[in-house]
């Protein structure tokens, strides 16, 4: 499906618009991300030899779909810090410290979306602006659209999964430890990972 189809001439506009579908065109709307049927993720490779999984458990966000003029569609993130898990008290401790995300001085990670393309059928790439601690920097998300559906108590839903990779030093993530072996214990390369089910809003009326 076709949420993210930029036009580039008045023609190549006009015949798209004539070729909506109008399944899509009926996604158009408001939404907000349903953090407990969500999940935003990250994984990290330890000690050069095994992945470190862990998510953030709180986290909202919205979405404006446009159906019929997919480059018109927009997504907004944030996450709370603190709320890192990785399954390991003391790990986490140390995430939230001064060391990694200085949660106490910077409580918030931000994602706020700028473009959309289509890469071909359901697959996508949304860029924007990324924010850890004081710095922003562009990242590009690949996306899957999963579908549309409503849930048995009558909310429209869509959903999305998506992943892109980081270098978190970009962002001033710097600390490590150097192994005796050769190498470091945390890699600089993050892998992002997100599953979004988002609901739609109400009319306004």
């Amino acid at each position: 499906m076709a949420l993210f189809n930029r036009k580039n001439d008045t023609a190549a506009a006009a015949t798209a618009t004539l070729e909506v579908d109008p399944a899509l065109a009926a996604l158009t709307g408001d939404y907000t991300i349903d953090p407990a049927h969500s999940s935003i993720g990250f994984t990290v490779r330890h000690a050069m030899v095994t992945n470190v999984r862990g998510s953030f458990a709180d986290h909202e966000g919205t979405l404006h779909l446009d159906g019929s003029d997919p480059a018109g569609s927009a997504a907004s993130i944030e996450v709370q810090i603190a709320s890192v898990d990785t399954g390991m008290a003391d790990r986490d401790g140390h995430l939230r410290s001064a060391d990694f995300f200085d949660a106490e001085t910077f409580p918030r990670m931000t994602f706020r979306s700028t473009s959309a393309e289509q890469l071909g059928g359901d697959a996508y790439r949304i860029t924007g602006d990324l924010t850890i601690k004081d710095v922003t920097k562009p990242l590009a998300i690949d996306l899957e659209f999963n579908g549309s559906a409503t849930d048995v108590y009558g909310n429209e839903r869509v959903g999305f999964e998506g992943s892109a990779t980081i270098l978190r030093s970009d962002w001033g993530l710097t600390w490590n430890a150097a192994l005796e072996t050769g190498g470091v214990m945390v890699s600089d390369k993050v892998k992002l990972t997100f599953d979004i089910s988002a609901i739609k809003a109400a009319p306004q009326g």
